[in-house]
């Protein structure tokens, strides 16, 4: 075993209270893009003359609902997904009662596919979606079969994702719930984001505890505060430091 992920092993073992907090990294192992890498969603050619931050923004849902469908079909909503082995671990170690919570900035749903309990979502989730009028909820399905713009079954209001669009707030609730989590840490574990996107980045100086952990495969605002550094896939140090293989 790698030294560094041995490091980690032997935190995780001491820990009684960890907390994860993850980014696009993530989901990428699963075969879900980001929107920053050179690859990622930001960087692909979109045939309109908008780029992503305008296409999911709360503007170009109320003005142009069937255009903002069309790319959120297409470029956000992954149903084929399926956890990989840090989806997988951190469930494992929710189980044996070490992870307390995890704070994720992905919309995919897959830590809860893999048998996570207490996930707070900051950016929401493409799993839940609610009709802007009369609220009632739907799931993915409803969303991506409907043709074009979902419309409610029983009032005939758009269904929306319950995701945060840009020139959207986060939710507050959500948010206090992930500082109270993080501030009660004894290990964070900061995984598959380098740290640019704020405000959610800015929730791990909230963190108090012994162990602050660093993984990403590259380096990140936060390496120099870190007791541990480990730069790598994030599948893989987690599935190695948990057992799963």
């Amino acid at each position: 075993m790698d030294d560094k992920i041995k490091q980690l092993k032997d935190i995780i073992d001491e820990s009684e209270n960890i907390v994860f907090f993850g980014g696009a990294g993530v989901s990428t192992a699963s075969g879900i893009p980001d929107f920053r890498s050179a690859d990622g969603v930001y960087n692909q050619k979109l045939n309109r003359n908008l780029n992503p931050e305008e296409l999911v923004s709360h503007s170009y849902f109320q003005h142009y609902p069937e255009d903002f469908f069309d790319f959120y079909k297409e470029k956000l909503v992954y149903p084929d997904a399926e956890p990989n082995n840090c989806h997988l671990g951190l469930a494992k170690l929710e189980e044996e009662g070490k992870l307390k919570a995890i704070v994720t900035q992905n919309i995919d749903g897959l830590h809860q596919k893999a048998g996570s309990k207490n996930v707070y979502e900051l950016h929401g989730s493409t799993e839940r979606n609610y009709c802007t009028n009369c609220g009632k909820t739907f799931d993915a399905d409803y969303v991506l079969n409907a043709d074009g713009v979902p419309i409610c079954d029983v009032c005939g209001g758009v269904v929306r994702p319950d995701v945060v669009l840009y020139e959207e707030a986060l939710d507050p609730n959500v948010i206090n719930s992930a500082v109270n989590a993080i501030q009660n840490a004894d290990t964070l574990i900061v995984g598959g984001t380098s740290l640019v996107v704020y405000p959610a980045a800015g929730l791990i100086d909230f963190f108090r505890g012994k162990n602050l952990v660093l993984i990403n495969k590259g380096e990140t605002i936060a390496d120099n505060k870190a007791d541990l550094v480990i730069n790598d896939d994030i599948a893989k140090v987690i599935g190695e430091a948990t057992g799963i293989e």
